[in-house]
């Protein structure tokens, strides 16, 4: 083919590139999203296949049959499981604004420099070889294609190599799709349109000259077969002895390409980062795997069109799906395959290089000026800029390594590289998966097996490409390190019969997960780790509702500092924007505040975490921010009971362990254990919350009543202001109490004749502002004679209250009725509490009477409170001898009554 005509296609298709990914951005700018939706989410995930599918996996079918299907059946087993774990990951993604693999681990454990800097080297090392046969795909089908037509100039220099200007442009490529903007976490709608596009060429490409080989060059499948039958090279194909995958490493080729689908830095950043919405991994877990089967059905013709037309000492399997249409002088035909092969690459590149560069940024470089204070220095402008430069750098430092990998290693075969990239990645696999459900593990652990496991899959994959490539002394591996022959990478500690592949991914994964998880039992988590570790292992806490690090640690910073940093790192524009957003979420006026309390600084480390990532942001932030412990006595004792409980549980869950023999009584009282060690947790959060509010008010109007001279009906409302949250934190308080003499047995009743009916009309009377004030409407349908009960006439109209202040927090907003109704006969009086609100499902009605139980909803959120009204409510009424409950369907209100003996 003439060579202008090759060059011109492969630009025309790169400029089609372009004008998607920039029509893609226009629209997302304005708010229309062309890819919202599961369809481009799943073709994205393809980026899966790239050159090593479309010209490698022919390329290994030929010398081992359908023994090429594991790369494949590993991530389409996987695929059930990606609906709990990667819709998890993405939740945890989202809540932390992850921006890579690297800053996901990291993030997990305590945001570690060190593990981020680790697991960034190893993604690094481990994915320029695969980045380096992309460039061979590209290159080497580009001179397939024109064959002798290329100027023979300059030979043996980078600038007579095809490769070098295939290098060059696809860096030119590459930052101008990824490196638009600093926040790495933002969707990049450009990006994904170009991956999803190219994903559908590259399968339409491979399907066309499947084809052509099958119904063209033969007469069908059946035709096809039969003359591979009388093949001798093409016999050997299903006798499962393949050269390079046999059925010893089946197992470990299929278990590091399971790993892969989570672990490569493109699949997370594709996966992961760029997601728009959880729910479209429900489909995509079914797209993809089809995605996979439709790629692969032509790979098996193909590979035996090539050994029976294709001599096999002029033409590697590898170009089989280039040269077929060749030799039939189908010149267009050839061109497809070209574009096909160019998609298949170039995605893979892009997103990489992408990835990899956000990771060195991010993860390596920006920690290291942040430690030399190079970017903290006031006289330092435009450090978003810089970071972008970084980034920019990265990527072409990256594709000089993975240029540099294939000149040394040039003659290794697709698949082989391929294999060695998904064993490194395959290293991030313990750390990140077992992190998500194991909340001991820790930043030591995790650094000891990642260490261990990419020094042995470095000395056992990579030393001995140097050493066949003539840069190390070959002897040194044929006979073991030292001459130990036990040391010897193909047969590591005298294991024989395993291949390269296998025995790397068994013992890289072996020492790295024995190491990470000796490393957590021997080490004690910090802090941070153990706050990180219960977001990523209980996300869904916090992703239901508020969780704040204010719970445990109070932390100030001055609001001119934070400005400060968020200027530098994301620009005045942006700065001015984030800051105007959280004033008008929370009703705040920012020009009056000198400090700010935590909500803010987590509000702010949240957005300079998807510029930076969570491991120089927690530098940043901690080098500016002050922290002082919650030291309040009085909530301490009221959580004694409850801390207690917790240490019992574990004390008796370690020594259930230790024995390992329990009855079946105490099982059921240490799950019960756990449950409370759950509603403790929940209690806490709760408890913190809810006083804090109250509190804030009265400091803050309380300290403009001393600094400012107000007029007096403004001084008046504030005052009441002060009161009625003081009232709020009096009955917080006084909850707690309660609860406290509820279970020690000290509380005292004053029982005396009492007319019900009078304490039902005391309580709507205190309690008609409220309503009045909600605009809900108080009905009652009370006797006109008064009702006459033996009962502690306090204990009762708490009784009462708690009902009434329960059924206007539910309620319907718009047009809310709450109405009040008593009833009596010989026996007993009742009196019943119903509203027109959302009502409670029959499984929970039983729980809402236990302690710190609170029912929240999809539209009214968690509801405020301390969650033990029911739980007292219900203790009172059991020592009056009565009987209390609840009748209720979901959207058709709830009605509480409660039954008290005449």
């Amino acid at each position: 083919m003439n060579i202008w005509i090759a060059f011109i296609s492969a630009i025309t298709y790169l400029a089609i590139l372009f004008v998607i990914a920039w029509i893609s951005e226009r629209q997302a700018k304005r708010g229309r999203s062309l890819l919202n939706n599961p369809y481009t989410y799943a073709l994205s995930l393809a980026v899966y296949c790239t050159a090593w599918t479309f010209y490698g996996s022919v390329g290994l079918a030929t010398t081992s049959g359908i023994l090429f299907l594991p790369i494949y059946l590993g991530p389409t087993l996987a695929a059930p499981l990606l609906y709990f774990v990667l819709k998890k990951i993405i939740r945890i993604s989202k809540h932390q604004r992850i921006t890579s693999i690297a800053d996901f681990i990291s993030a997990r454990y305590g945001r570690s420099t060190s593990v981020g800097v680790w697991v960034a080297l190893v993604a690094v090392f481990g994915i320029v070889p695969y980045i380096s046969i992309q460039l061979k795909a590209i290159t080497s089908s580009f001179e397939i294609l024109v064959g002798d037509q290329l100027p023979q100039v300059a030979q043996g220099h980078f600038y007579g190599d095809t490769g070098f200007y295939v290098t060059v442009m696809l860096a030119a490529f590459a930052i101008l799709f990824g490196t638009r903007r600093l926040d790495a976490s933002e969707r990049h709608e450009g990006l994904v349109a170009a991956v999803a596009f190219e994903s559908i060429i590259k399968l339409i490409a491979f399907l066309v000259i499947g084809v052509f080989v099958t119904f063209f060059m033969f007469d069908g499948f059946s035709d096809l077969f039969a003359q591979a039958a009388q093949h001798p090279r093409a016999q050997n194909l299903f006798d499962f002895s393949g050269e390079l995958i046999t059925s010893n490493n089946w197992l470990w080729v299929m278990v590091i390409s399971m790993f892969s689908i989570l672990c490569l830095p493109r699949q997370f950043h594709m996966a992961v980062v760029e997601n728009i919405n959880v729910h479209h991994v429900n489909r995509a877990i079914w797209l993809f795997p089809l995605y996979l089967l439709l790629i692969n059905v032509f790979v098996i013709p193909i590979a035996l069109g090539g050994i029976i037309h294709l001599p096999a000492e002029n033409f590697d399997g590898d170009t089989y799906v280039l040269n077929l249409p060749l030799s039939k002088e189908q010149p267009l035909l050839a061109l497809i395959a070209f574009i096909g092969g160019v998609s298949a690459a170039t995605s893979m590149l892009v997103v990489a290089t992408v990835a990899l560069s956000i990771m060195i940024s991010n993860n390596i470089i920006t920690p290291l000026l942040i430690q030399t204070s190079v970017i903290r220095d006031e006289e330092v402008t435009n450090v978003s800029k810089r970071l972008l430069n970084i980034r920019r750098s990265s990527i072409v430092f990256i594709l000089i390594m993975a240029y540099g990998y294939l000149e040394i290693t040039g003659r290794y075969t697709i698949v082989s590289v391929g294999l060695i990239s998904f064993t490194a990645v395959a290293q991030f696999a313990p750390m990140l998966l077992v992190g998500l459900y194991w909340k001991d593990a820790t930043k030591h652990g995790a650094r000891m097996g990642l260490v261990a496991g990419f020094l042995v899959w470095f000395y056992t994959l990579v030393l001995p490409t140097f050493a066949d490539s003539g840069l190390l002394p070959a002897h040194t591996f044929d006979e073991g390190l030292l001459g130990m022959a036990w040391l010897k990478p193909s047969a590591l500690f005298g294991i024989q019969h395993m291949d390269a592949i296998s025995q790397a991914a068994f013992w890289s994964l072996f020492f790295n997960t024995s190491f990470f998880i000796g490393g957590s039992l021997l080490t004690r988590p910090s802090m941070e780790e153990r706050t990180q570790a219960d977001v990523f292992v209980n996300i869904h806490k916090y992703t239901s509702r508020t969780v704040v690090e204010q719970d445990v640690i109070r932390r100030k910073a001055s609001i001119k500092d934070l400005t400060f940093l968020l200027n530098r790192f994301v620009g005045r524009q942006r700065t001015e924007a984030i800051l105007t957003k959280y004033a008008q979420q929370n009703h705040l006026d920012l020009k009056k505040l000198k400090e700010v309390d935590a909500d803010f600084i987590n509000y702010i480390e949240n957005m300079l975490t998807g510029a930076i990532g969570a491991a120089s942001t927690k530098t940043l932030i901690g080098s500016i921010v002050t922290e002082d412990a919650i030291s309040t006595e009085e909530l301490i004792k009221l959580l004694d009971e409850t801390q207690e409980i917790v240490r019992y549980s574990k004390a008796l869950e370690k020594k259930s362990n230790e024995l390992q023999q329990t009855t079946q009584e105490l099982q059921r009282a240490n799950d019960r254990l756990k449950e409370l060690d759950k509603l403790k947790d929940d209690f806490i959060s709760t408890i913190t919350h809810e006083l804090r509010t109250p509190i804030t008010s009265i400091k803050a109007f309380a300290k403009i009543l001393e600094e400012e001279q107000l007029e007096p009906e403004q001084a008046d409302q504030f005052l009441s202001i002060i009161v009625s949250e003081s009232e709020r934190v009096a009955r917080l308080v006084n909850q707690v109490l309660d609860l406290k003499k509820i279970q020690s047995g000290q509380v005292e009743y004053k029982m005396q004749a009492t007319d019900l009916r009078a304490i039902l009309l005391k309580a709507i009377k205190s309690i008609t502002p409220t309503a009045e004030s909600q605009g809900v409407i108080l009905a009652t349908e009370l006797p006109e004679q008064s009702i006459e009960i033996l009962a502690d006439e306090d204990k009762i109209m708490q009784v009462v209250v708690n009902l009434l202040s329960n059924a206007l927090k539910f309620c319907d907003r718009a047009r809310g009725k709450v109405t009040i109704r008593l009833i009596a006969n010989e026996t007993y009086a009742q009196f019943e509490v119903e509203d027109n609100g959302i009502g409670i499902a029959k499984e929970k009605q039983a729980l809402i009477f236990d302690r710190f139980t609170q029912l929240g909803h999809q539209q009214y959120g968690k509801p405020t409170g301390s969650g033990l009204g029911l739980y007292i409510t219900q203790a009172i009424i059991q020592q009056h001898n009565g009987k209390v409950g609840v009748e209720s369907e979901l959207g058709k209100g709830a009605r509480f009554w409660v039954r008290l003996p005449v």
